[in-house]
């Protein structure tokens, strides 16, 4: 599901701006203001005509960098990905080595499918700034999806050390050890994970790693809070089916695999069931 990606102005940049730079550029500050609440409206068309016309009043502004950074999210939020994306590599260009530019440009890349082009981009913010924690993580999941191991080990190995307290470090961890079927590793993070964001898929993944440790009980009652959560998570219905194969329940199975064929779940991974 696409959601539209949060975007950050610039306004705090504005309001501590040198008192000489804000007297000159009132119109420019409202426009941006302007902007800043069609934002929070989901008005992205007239936050672009905001933007995009705070430039033209000030061309050579500092700030325009990061404006049309900020127009390129917009334009990504109204679906015009292509615009979107060469708007940020212009801006990029202007300022490459700004990590605002550069996670902005990764993350339409990676919803976009752009895996590869995005894992260099949040390299390049990992190298300018090391403590970065979201575009790290994305760093790591896009290792684990390419079985790049060591990269992912890599990553998140860092959270787990500098930044413990993180959701994205809870995570990775579990998306990590899961990845290399060290299943009663991953539990504990995702009862982290759990605690802070209760969702179906947190439950289906802790649910699998109980499957695998052969921990029935545990693992039916994570299927069942995650089915209570979201009732068409095609996966839960795949780990019921697993579940229920299991304890010999031949017939259940067949109909959660039924149903978890129904909600998207790829016929090969439901061979077993038929």
């Amino acid at each position: 599901m696409k959601h539209p990606l949060k975007t950050l102005l610039i306004i705090s940049l504005l309001v501590t701006a040198p008192f000489s730079i804000m007297a000159q550029n009132n119109s420019y500050t409202d426009l941006v203001g302007d902007a800043d609440k069609a934002i929070a409206e989901g008005k992205w068309d007239e936050a672009e005509q905001m933007l995009t016309e705070a430039m033209r009043l000030e061309p050579a502004n500092p700030f325009n960098v990061l404006l049309m950074s900020n127009v390129g999210m917009m334009q990504f939020n109204q679906g015009k990905d292509s615009l979107a994306l060469a708007t940020l590599n212009t801006a990029h260009e202007i300022a490459p080595a700004s990590v605002t530019i550069l996670g902005n440009r990764a993350r339409i890349l990676m919803a976009t499918g752009h895996e590869k082009e995005a894992f260099d981009d949040f390299g390049r913010i990992i190298e300018l700034d090391s403590t970065a924690v979201m575009p790290r993580f994305n760093h790591g999941i896009i290792a684990l999806k390419t079985h790049d191991f060591a990269t992912a080990i890599r990553d998140f190995e860092y959270l787990n050390s500098h930044a413990p307290d993180e959701l994205e470090t809870s995570i990775g961890m579990a998306s990590l050890h899961s990845a290399l079927g060290n299943w009663a590793e991953a539990i504990p993070y995702f009862n982290r994970v759990i605690e802070k964001d209760p969702a179906s898929h947190f439950y289906a993944g802790r649910a699998l790693c109980r499957l695998m440790l052969d921990q029935l009980s545990e693992a039916s009652d994570d299927i069942s809070r995650g089915l209570e959560l979201d009732p068409e998570d095609g996966e839960l219905y795949l780990y019921r089916a697993a579940l229920n194969k299991m304890r010999y329940r031949v017939a259940d199975a067949r109909a959660d695999a039924e149903r978890a064929r129904q909600l998207g779940i790829p016929a090969e991974r439901l061979k077993d069931f038929f």
